[in-house]
């Protein structure tokens, strides 16, 4: 009945966790760009109460009788499918529609990788730069900042789908520059490290960033100007979790319950 007991109080620890996690989707549904995370739960210890032995009468036991000693949370993995594109009126916010990512150089120097491109046109220390709304720096494929001529208007800007930067000159034609928005790849996004303001930090499960620009093999992302990626958080899935996580917590906590009355009954025994 003891184990029982920590048994119990393991779930409602790991169920807790969970509505944690729950919360946290249902809190980001309107992030740009948020992934929406799932607990995973892996089983603990077991102990062995009877091993597979040969009996008294030489007849072999098949199976052996263990017990569970509960569960934990095990990891909380992102799902990085792709969110709804939502139009906005800004040429300063790009969604990305395939599995690349934004580049940023964060205030500590180190890179970090985004998918939200809600990004603005800011004076910088060499001009017009395009950057998140923290201030980062938005990279280029070759690991620089995107900075615009001093003479072109952020208003003029054009991003192509493959990321190339460009301007409209005064007659509204289309003039490239020698800048393309940097967009990366990752082996195992999941392995990434999250971070705050929906940004990501390289380790080692999630290997090195791929360049799209000059990586072969892999499939390109398309930029799309005057878009916002949305989250990925399903609503009605996430309360259906809630529900389950809300009563396998309720489970738990009535087999604690339960042990004690248990315990109770056995200590007032009368020998």
């Amino acid at each position: 009945m003891m184990r029982s007991l920590y048994t119990a109080a393991s779930g409602m620890r790991a169920q807790q966790t969970n509505v944690d996690n729950i919360s946290n989707n249902l809190s980001n549904v309107n992030t740009v760009g948020y992934k929406t995370q799932k607990a995973e739960f892996k089983s603990l210890l077991y102990q062995t109460i009877q091993a597979k032995t040969t009996s008294a009468n030489g007849e072999q036991k098949p199976i052996s009788a263990q017990v569970g000693l509960g569960t934990r949370i095990a990891s909380n993995t992102a799902i990085f499918t792709q969110g709804a594109p939502q139009a906005t009126e800004s040429n300063s916010d790009f969604a990305i529609e395939g599995d690349g990512f934004f580049a940023v150089r964060g205030a500590d120097g180190q890179i970090y990788y985004t998918r939200n491109g809600s990004f603005n046109w800011t004076m910088g220390v060499n001009g017009v730069t395009l950057a998140t709304s923290e201030g980062y720096p938005v990279l280029d494929s070759n690991g620089n900042a995107i900075v615009l001529p001093a003479n072109i208007a952020s208003g003029n800007a054009v991003v192509s789908d493959s990321g190339q930067v460009g301007y409209t000159n005064g007659e509204g034609v289309y003039v490239p520059l020698n800048q393309q928005i940097g967009l990366f790849q990752f082996n195992n996004p999941g392995g990434l490290e999250k971070k705050a303001s929906t940004l990501y930090a390289i380790t080692n499960a999630s290997g090195q960033a791929l360049n799209e620009a000059t990586t072969a093999g892999l499939t390109r992302s398309k930029v799309l100007q005057g878009y916002l990626e949305g989250s990925n958080v399903q609503v009605a899935d996430e309360m259906v979790n809630l529900i389950i996580a809300q009563r396998a917590y309720q489970l738990n906590s009535k087999a604690i319950t339960t042990s004690d009355e248990m315990l109770e009954q056995a200590n007032n025994l009368k020998r």
